[in-house]
């Protein structure tokens, strides 16, 4: 029986449609079942509608506080029965009330090797600090911004001369390979958060994830 995933974004999606991609697999143990945005006129939600996928359109704007948008946001996503909550893009800091409701069932990724660099303009602090290797983690999402634990991370180079762009370009290929990953050990039951760690198979990840050299 595959696991229903819901995926939250903000923008063009193109992690959402690598995972929408991966779910037309024959093998695959997921299928996105709804895509929520809290900007009406996000590109991800034309990727959904196109793949035949339920959309909601959710505004920030419309709500008086971060508690009230995202107690209506909880209901959107209860409605779908979800196992899984995948955020691509989503750009909101999310209330403790929120995480703790889906506790264990959120993930999220970052454009770092976390716990580096969390927050916003990761590739051009990654270049200013002068780094070699930059890259790109999955994550359970806790209450810490940017603080679960990790899953997986792929590495990428930082060449010299690299702008900002140059760099996401590369990052971004990584991510569209490793979250349907990562989604498809959820979905699988070989992926979960113990207290403080990422266990796959059995086992605690390290801080870094899985298979990190």
């Amino acid at each position: 029986m595959s696991s229903k995933i819901v995926v939250l974004i903000s923008g063009s999606g193109t992690n959402l449609q690598a995972i929408i991609d991966a779910c037309i697999e024959a093998d695959y143990p997921g299928e996105v079942v709804g895509v929520v945005s809290n900007k009406v006129d996000a590109y991800g939600l034309t990727r959904a509608k196109d793949a035949e996928i339920a959309t909601v359109a959710l505004s920030h704007k419309d709500f008086a506080s971060r508690e009230d948008y995202d107690q209506a946001l909880i209901k959107e996503i209860d409605n779908f029965d979800a196992d899984l909550i995948v955020l691509a893009g989503f750009m909101r800091i999310l209330t403790p009330s929120f995480v703790q409701h889906f506790q264990g069932k959120l993930l999220n990724i970052h454009p770092s090797l976390l716990p580096k660099y969390q927050g916003l303009n990761t590739h051009q602090r990654a270049i200013d600090a002068g780094d070699e290797v930059h890259g790109v983690s999955v994550h359970f999402v806790t209450e810490e911004l940017d603080g679960g634990p990790v899953i997986l991370q792929a590495k990428v180079p930082v060449f010299e001369g690299d702008k900002a762009d140059d760099l996401a370009a590369r990052v971004h290929e990584q991510e569209h390979r490793i979250y349907p990953l990562v989604v498809k050990w959820f979905a699988e039951q070989r992926l979960s958060m113990q207290g403080d760690y990422a266990v796959l198979d059995g086992n605690k990840l390290p801080t870094s994830g899985y298979a990190n050299d």
